[in-house]
């Protein structure tokens, strides 16, 4: 009696077996679809707050091209669309006074709990992979944005230099202000392709 009895728990085992594989798998699908609709819902903002406007030509397109691929690379990492705002510069006459306004106008625009990244020409000169890392460290964190700070040709006040987590630099050398903005918008998109895994970072 032994042998039947045995030959039939071999089949019944082997059901269980795979219905039990059956529903790991679609658990393991359900964490995962829960873990995308909260990538989804939670997706980090990229702001880029500068002083003046863009003008018209070469650079304006130029920006615009890097601002829309990285959006379009950005949006399956968790990236919301990159936003631009542009403050129009002081009319005061006295220097000291123009970057205080700017630097007041550039405060009021960056977002409660934010990661705020000056530019400015004595910070650190981040390679590219680094500032990728630290795009996807501050998404893991589940930060709500990151917004960088372009400051005018008379620079910022130091409290928003005390408030910068990052303080970014493209060499030791002085860049136009709209030259500033084309290389950000293009590391921008840099570190969402080497986040990607997109060939387009080749370094």
């Amino acid at each position: 009696m032994a042998g039947p009895a045995g030959a039939t728990r071999g089949p019944a085992a082997r059901l269980a077996r795979g219905i039990g594989l059956e529903l790991a798998k679609k658990r393991a699908v359900g964490r995962a679809l829960c873990l995308g609709l909260a990538l989804f819902s939670n997706r980090m903002r990229i702001i880029v707050a500068a002083i003046g406007r863009c003008k018209q030509g070469p650079e304006r397109e130029l920006a615009a091209s890097y601002r829309k691929r990285a959006e379009a690379t950005g949006r399956p990492l968790g990236l919301r669309n990159l936003e631009i705002i542009e403050i129009r510069e002081s009319r005061a006459q006295d220097a000291e006074r123009r970057r205080a306004e700017e630097s007041i106008a550039l405060a009021n625009v960056v977002p409660e709990d934010a990661i705020a990244v000056v530019l400015d020409r004595g910070g650190e000169n981040l390679d590219s992979r680094k500032l990728a890392a630290l795009l996807r460290e501050w998404r893991a964190e589940g930060r709500p944005a990151v917004c960088f700070i372009i400051g005018g040709a008379d620079g910022l006040a130091p409290s928003l230099y005390e408030r910068a987590k990052v303080r970014l630099a493209f060499g030791a050398a002085t860049w136009p202000h709209q030259l500033v903005r084309i290389m950000l918008l293009e590391q921008l998109y840099r570190a969402g392709t080497i986040l990607a895994g997109h060939p387009y970072h080749r370094a």
